[in-house]
């Protein structure tokens, strides 16, 4: 958990997670697959059906649009900010060369006027300070145009040791979900052959997602991602009616996508049959890589399985252990009775 929520990748930068990722799959399989973007999966089993399951690998974060005469950078969002979240914060400028640390810029509020105050700071007004005195000097330290740019903040279980803290569970918690569901599928003898890793470049328009399910062409597909926790001040149950430690959420619909019903209603009475806690959510607001999974090639019938998770989008968030675990007991007794009879029940007409 550590190393995959600590490690950068950018959506179109995600070369250093993605190594991670290689190396955990590895440890599992040596049958791996990859599409020409760097999405990246392990295949266990030997079945007919194939069956994808995926996580992400990027994060939400920056690219670096121009360098300031007085050395300051100025920068364009990868994913989706809201801009309260970032002012004063530290970043991490991922140069060819080297990282360097950097602050989002902000005035003091004994400068701030009223009107100001109440205002939210957009983006392309907002600045990151790496100490460098010109263009000349921040060009020295490396920085070109083009640079990515990450959040900074380390991996920690909270005091409740069940929930922990991190910059990235969006989506490494996918990531961390497919790899463990990889770990406990391995020795198994499925009745199918299960495609299982993370796709690339989600957060600007389910990229990796549309390229990973043509490269692996399944007749069943799994995204893993997390939702909106909304047992936090402020929330309503209309915004969010997810609870951590309430199970994973099982979405009956989002931006991107309707649930295949049959695979829907397959899940959700698989969930009972094993007493695993889920909740189900309707996420008008966002979508996942089952978006791009569902209308591959003439359409594989598509769930996401996601776990709730607070702040995201932001610097930190958090998610509950045991929503990762019952998210993989689940995601593994699913794919366990995938068999042809069930993948043939689920993808017919009738």
């Amino acid at each position: 958990m550590r190393e995959l929520t600590e490690t950068e990748g950018l959506p179109g930068f995600e070369d250093r997670v993605y190594n991670v990722m290689k190396r955990e799959i590895s440890s599992h399989t040596n049958e791996l697959e990859t599409d020409n973007l760097g999405s990246i999966v392990g295949k266990v089993g030997s079945g007919k059906n194939k069956v994808l399951l995926a996580g992400h690998l990027d994060e939400v974060g920056f690219i670096v649009s121009a360098i300031t005469k007085q050395g300051f950078l100025r920068i364009k969002p990868l994913g989706g900010w809201w801009g309260h979240v970032l002012l004063s914060q530290r970043v991490k400028v991922l140069t060819k060369s080297r990282d360097l640390t950097g602050i989002v810029g902000s005035k003091a509020p004994h400068v701030l006027p009223p009107e100001e105050r109440k205002k939210v700071l957009p983006i392309d007004k907002m600045f990151v300070d790496i100490g460098a005195s010109s263009r000349e000097e921040a060009e020295s330290f490396g920085v070109s145009v083009g640079d990515p740019v990450a959040t900074v903040c380390p991996f920690e279980p909270l005091a409740n040791e069940k929930l922990l803290l991190s910059r990235t569970w969006d989506n490494r918690a996918g990531c961390y979900i497919a790899l463990k569901v990889l770990e406990k599928l391995k020795g198994e003898s499925l009745p199918n052959t299960l495609y299982s890793g993370a796709t690339v470049q989600e957060e600007v328009g389910l990229r990796g997602a549309e390229t990973l399910a043509n490269k692996i062409a399944p007749q069943i597909a799994f995204a893993t991602d997390v939702g909106v926790a909304g047992d936090i001040p402020g929330m309503n149950q209309e915004e969010s009616g997810l609870k951590l430690g309430d199970g994973p959420i099982i979405y009956l619909m989002d931006r991107s996508m309707i649930p295949h019903r049959k695979l829907r209603d397959f899940v959700m009475e698989t969930a009972k049959q094993n007493d695993i806690p889920y909740q189900v959510d309707i996420m008008s607001g966002g979508g996942t890589d089952a978006g791009k999974f569902h209308v591959a090639h003439d359409g594989v019938p598509t769930l996401a399985v996601s776990v709730p998770a607070r702040y995201i989008h932001s610097h930190v968030s958090v998610v509950h252990h045991d929503d990762l675990d019952n998210a993989v007991k689940l995601l593994c007794e699913v794919i366990k009775k995938l068999d042809d009879n069930m993948v043939q029940k689920i993808t017919g007409l009738e």
